[in-house]
Formats: structure tokens, sequence, C-alpha cells
């Protein structure tokens, strides 16, 4: 597995990754992993290359990894039979150029709206077509790529990816459950008995927390959890909120589970993870009309949609949510039954027996390489 991101970061990316290879290794399989930056050189007795990487401005705690050499010796002494690239940019291209002198069948998993997101910098406001040039040029040389949401497919396909086909996401249904509601959290954070509405995730440019600002009239109490280069700007934009900072596994589930609208503002998500655990934890959601959500939230089923580009319309979902209890309740039921089939290892089973599988078999059939040193590597 190649990754641009990996533990210790905490983001999309990297959790899947770990997810995927915590599932691999119980089913019996060898792995390598490759990831940026620097972190432990093990995971579960699994080795972990650490490849050379560079911080990029706003985006230091996310290394960018660089071309290494000892990414095709890994490859050639570990001779694996499938090559996963998790959300190939920088690192992930040099991970497939190595793969294709080797011969191997190649999986790439589209994750990350990059273009989206860098357009949300000054510094970077213009490198999008650059940057779909090289996520066209790697996702277009890979045997097969997996997107988490149908507007993920549409956007690799308009930009003329071949190949693309759909692999959605996870959720820790043990860790997220609605049994962790916790009434002292919310006597702490509410003592006045108003409403919790909660944001979960990265604070940063592109996922439109300031928006957040619009619920300041609803008589609710907006808690904003997690942590990012805009975390202290937010603090002054929203002075009624409670940030509580980067909380994670127990102590996070408590808190979703504890919530009483969940509210997602980014407009850049290729799936939103967060809008699953806030299902999972029983709790009604809120999010864009735009990218991953779209799968995620059936109106006025499972949740609400508001539209990004319109003012007020983040506020008039929430407001609808906090004036309509039994509207929220049944929203919540829902949507916790939605994610019920969707645990991390069926997930990554479909990814094995479909999506390894049939490249796998399409390899050995279009091109076989008798000699080949390539060849995810079963147990014996």
């Amino acid at each position: 597995m190649v990754a641009e991101s990996f533990l210790p970061q905490i983001n999309g990316v990297a959790n899947t990754v770990r997810h995927v290879a915590d599932r691999l290794l119980a089913r019996g399989h060898e792995l390598l992993i490759i990831a940026a930056g620097a972190g432990p050189d093990t995971y579960h007795g699994v080795r972990v290359l650490r490849a050379r990487s560079f911080g990029i401005p706003g985006y230091k705690e996310f290394p960018v990894g660089l071309p290494d050499p000892a990414i095709e010796r890994s490859m050639t002494e570990f001779k694996p039979d499938l090559v996963h690239l998790a959300s190939p940019f920088f690192l992930g291209a040099y991970g497939l150029r190595a793969a294709r002198r080797l011969g191997l069948p190649t999986v790439a998993v589209f994750q990350t709206d990059i273009a989206g997101f860098a357009r949300q910098y000054p510094l970077f406001a213009k490198t999008d077509r650059a940057v779909w040039a090289l996520l066209r040029r790697n996702h277009s040389r890979v045997d097969r790529t997996l997107a988490p949401s149908s507007a993920s497919m549409a956007l690799l396909m308009q930009a003329g990816i071949p190949r693309v086909q759909h692999w959605g996401r996870g959720v820790n249904l043990e860790l997220f459950d609605p049994a962790h509601r916790s009434q002292q959290w919310r006597d702490e954070i509410s003592p006045d008995g108003q409403p919790i509405v909660g944001y979960v995730g990265r604070l940063a440019a592109e996922k439109k927390v300031r928006r957040l600002a619009e619920l300041s009239d609803l008589g609710c109490r907006v808690v904003v959890i997690g942590d990012g280069p805009d975390r202290a700007s937010l603090e002054h934009s929203l002075p009624n909120a409670t940030f509580l900072g980067m909380r994670r596994g127990a102590e996070l589930a408590s808190i979703f589970a504890g919530l009483d609208v969940f509210v997602h503002t980014g407009e850049h998500e290729t799936f939103c993870q967060t809008i699953q655990e806030a299902q999972a934890s029983g709790v009604a959601t809120v999010g864009p009309a735009a990218g991953g959500p779209l799968d995620l939230i059936r109106p006025g089923e499972t949740g609400l949609l508001f539209e990004p580009g319109q003012p007020g319309s983040l506020r008039s979902a929430v407001s609808f949510l906090l004036d309509n209890p039994d509207a929220r309740a049944s929203m919540a039921a829902r949507g916790l039954q939605r994610v019920q089939t969707r645990t991390w290892p069926a997930v990554v089973d479909d990814l094995v027996d479909r999506h390894y599988a049939e490249v796998l078999h399409e390899a050995t059939v279009v091109r076989p390489t008798p000699a080949r040193t390539a060849r995810v590597r079963r147990a014996a």
C-alpha cells in the first residue's frame, strides 16, 4: 500500500489506510506500507517504509512524499501481487511508476479533492489545472480507480479518467453508538438545556466552518471539535461557540452521541466520513448539497441538505431540525439504520473480493507475465 498520508496523521486517507490494513491482516494477507512523512516504522508488525517528504505552507502537518529509490527496491524485495495506491499524488505517482516497471496490477483510491482544496488558498488558487493534470496522469495509468461517492465518480469521469468504479467507506459501529450519549457532558456544554449543534473536522479554509455563524441566533449551543490552521481566527469569528480541540476514540464517540444535530459545512468532500459517524451515533445530520454528502443524506429521511452558495440555507436546515424534535428523531433513527451494513470489515471485504480480485484476474488474462516480480501477498 502506497499512502500519501498515514499515522500519526489523523485524516480520512490515513484512517482508511489503517482500516484496510487491519482487515487485510485479519484475513491473513501480508502487507508492506509505504507512506510519506515521519512516524512509526511498523504497524501491527507490518513494515512501514517512510519516504522522504516536505511540508507545504498552511498544511505542514500533512507531509508531501518525494521520489525515493527505496520504494521500488522495497517493492521488488516484497514481491506483492497488487499495489494499492491511497489517494495518489506525488508519492503515489512514484509508487505507480515503480509498480508499472515491475509489471504490478494497481488499484488507486481517489479520496481527496486536492484541486478544490487548493482553490481555497491564495498561494495555490491557480494551481487547479496543474493538480488535475497530475491526478489525470496518475489515475489514467492504473488498472482501476475507486471513488467513494457518485459525485466523485462523476468528477473523475468528466476529467476523462477511465476505469472508475465505486467503493465507499465503512464506519466503526462499536465505537460510534447512541449508547455513548452522556448527560453529564451535555449538562456541562449546555447547562441551560439548549440543544447542542456540533461540527467535527479540520479547521481549515476548505471546510467553510465560518458558516456556523448563521446559527448564532437559533437558541442552541454550537460546539466545534477539531483543530487546524484556522482555529484562532474561527474562535474570533464564532465567539459564542465552544471549541473543544482535537478529540479521539471513546471521547469523540461520546461527543458525537451527545449532539442534537451534526453539521458539516465543507463543500469539497469526496465522501464525508463524519456524517456517517454522526449517523451511527444516532444524530440527525445536515450537510452541503455537494460532493459525498449527496449519497449519505436523503433529504427529509436521513437528514437535510443545504445549498452551499445560498446564504442562510444552513441556518434554515438547522432551524427546522431544532424546531421539530419529532422530525429530528425520525431522521436520526433512519440515518442510524442506513449505516448498519457499512462496517469496515464489510467494506474492505468488498474491496478485496470484488475490486482486487477482478483487477488480479484481468492482469493474468490481459497481460500475463510469467517471470513477474510483482505479485497484496497471501500468507501461507
